[in-house]
């Protein structure tokens, strides 16, 4: 894996203590002004992806940004149609990451890996389809810090998260930590930010078709994903 550029030798306890009076607007262009070209954003163009996205075009990134999409090869119909959806509303420039390995060809070699209900192999899935991606992707461009859309109330490993941190040798920037859903939900109303399909249908979290359901009375949040199992796909993790 490709070692860190520091630009400059961060002191994250300050950096964080800079960046928490700030709006998450002010903290994405805060990053910006440090990393320049070696900066990306993530998105998923999951249920609440278009706030990042409508931030960044109305921030003075709006020419620069570098936005990755990790495409699995398996996502849910109605997200590409989203995809579109959004790119074309706020016109995007986005870069799509898929994994060398096609899923006809990795079904071939390992199965379908999320059927077998076992957290080694949705490890495995996660890592040839999400990671390896992102990662391949991150060194292509040097880059030092990501910024993704995660909010603390999402998962208990994101309720331990900083507004910036590292992670796997590379800075990631969480300029959404603090939102609520309810902001969420305000935000893309009073900005007219259309829903995901699939928000309609009860969903309250949507990755790949085979490992997103609707909300039950027993499953909320990230406990419908990859049937209960994990709530994280690894990609903000270290592991």
């Amino acid at each position: 894996m490709q070692a860190i550029k520091k630009p400059v030798n961060l002191d994250l306890n300050i950096c964080n203590q800079e960046l928490l009076p700030l709006d998450a607007k002010e903290r994405i262009e805060w990053a910006y002004e440090i990393f320049k070209e070696n900066f990306a954003f993530t998105t998923s163009f999951g249920l609440q992806s278009s706030v990042l996205l409508h931030l960044i075009q109305n921030s003075k990134l709006k020419s620069k940004a570098r936005i990755f999409w990790i495409d699995t090869g398996y996502l849910p119909p109605e997200t590409y149609i989203y995809a579109n959806q959004l790119i074309e509303q706020l016109s995007l420039k986005i870069e799509v990451l898929q994994s060398d390995i096609s899923p006809a060809r990795m079904e071939a070699l390992y199965g379908k890996l999320w059927e077998n209900n076992e957290e080694g192999d949705i490890e495995k899935y996660h890592k040839i389809r999400k990671i390896e991606p992102l990662e391949k992707g991150f060194s292509k461009y040097e880059i030092n810090c990501w910024v993704s859309g995660v909010r603390a109330e999402q998962t208990g490993n994101r309720s331990k998260m900083r507004v910036i941190d590292q992670i796997r040798n590379r800075y990631a920037l969480r300029p959404l930590l603090g939102w609520t859903n309810k902001d969420i939900y305000y935000y893309m109303k009073d900005n007219k930010l259309p829903q995901h399909p699939l928000f309609f249908k009860g969903f309250s979290t949507v990755g790949d078709w085979h490992s997103s359901t609707p909300e039950t009375e027993g499953k909320k949040g990230r406990s419908t994903r990859f049937g209960g199992i994990k709530e994280e796909c690894g990609l903000h993790t270290e592991d």
